[in-house]
């Protein structure tokens, strides 16, 4: 039987990084922080909230996508997995991710 790999989890959460609150995004899940970028080594797949780690994720690198917009790269502190996840920004609602930031991602490879 076919696994489900995303689930819609959209709950607000102070960052663990910056310690402001975000909001709910409003139309997907919102898995990482939109002032900081950083994120929370929460999830196997996007919304579940099944890992066990929990260790910070510092995005690392951002890359233009001609369909999803900016996609962000995160590498956990805690266990290094790295995982890819979509940027916030636009008239879609919600806080939107720090666009400047995004750019300046673009050009940090490591």
């Amino acid at each position: 039987m076919e696994t489900k790999r995303f689930t819609k989890n959209d709950s607000g959460f102070i960052c663990g990084h910056c310690g402001k609150e975000v909001p709910p995004l409003g139309y997907t899940s919102r898995n990482h922080c939109p002032f900081c970028l950083w994120s929370r080594h929460l999830d196997e797949n996007p919304g579940d909230r099944l890992s066990d780690c929990g260790g910070l994720m510092e995005p690392v690198f951002a890359e233009p996508d001609a369909k999803k917009g900016y996609i962000i790269t995160h590498r956990c502190t805690v266990c290094g997995a790295l995982r890819r996840n979509k940027a916030a920004y636009g008239g879609r609602g919600g806080q939107p991710d720090d666009l400047k930031l995004i750019i300046k991602l673009t050009g940090e490879h490591r």
